[in-house]
């Protein structure tokens, strides 16, 4: 009789089915809410990348002597006016070095100008993030904050455009990129797989127009 009225017993089953039905509710939510901040993360980081690229237009270049290149190529196989050679430099913030990827085509190039990054991330005059007052002074970390120089790899390409000898120096394209970032979880950080889930490199290209910070000499 015991045995059979403790089958039959329903006390409880409603705390059961509570705790179960919440327990979804409550990862759902979360997870809807850790998607949405994992959006904006996405947005914040594309942002700022273009952010970086347009200072890094008008902006001494982080590869040190690419904005004297036009003048350092000139020689008599490659006279004043022609195409300037292809050439590709690629900076990496986190190992500070500058790389060219042409062998012989950027001389005097290759030393990295750790005050221009610090430039594309902090903005023009500042050493901090999220300290910017206008457009004019903010940079890549006011908008994501987590961003910092070893985060940023830009490339520096020849596309045609320019010439040898050109007095404002050569006008590549310009692309900056990020690396070693993740996106940052709350609620799920203790799941497996969401701790480490990398952000994409979010390539941002734009055209230079000036690779100096001062301005022009008439």
């Amino acid at each position: 009789m015991l045995l059979r009225h403790s089958i039959g017993d329903e006390n409880g089953a409603v705390l059961v089915e509570v705790t179960i039905v919440m327990t979804i509710m409550f990862v759902f939510i979360l997870g809807s809410i850790e998607f949405l901040f994992a959006l904006f993360q996405w947005n914040a980081a594309t942002k700022a990348v273009q952010i970086g690229a347009r200072i890094a237009a008008v902006s001494d270049p982080v590869a040190a002597g690419l904005n004297n290149l036009s003048l350092a190529v000139v020689s008599a196989a490659v006279p004043p006016g022609s195409a300037m050679p292809y050439f590709m430099v690629t900076c990496d913030g986190a190992t500070a070095s500058c790389t060219c990827n042409t062998v012989g085509a950027c001389p005097g190039v290759g030393g990295y100008n750790e005050a221009a990054m610090r430039t594309l991330v902090f903005g023009r005059g500042s050493s901090s993030c999220v300290d910017a007052t206008s457009y004019y002074d903010t940079g890549m970390c006011d908008i994501f904050p987590r961003i910092r120089p070893e985060n940023v790899v830009i490339v520096y390409t020849q596309t045609g455009l320019g010439y040898a000898g050109r007095p404002g120096g050569p006008v590549p394209t310009i692309a900056i990129s990020l690396q070693n970032l993740s996106f940052q979880f709350f609620f799920l950080s203790g799941l497996r797989g969401f701790k480490d889930i990398p952000m994409p490199a979010l390539t941002t290209s734009i055209t230079a127009e000036d690779l100096s910070s001062a301005a022009p000499l008439f």
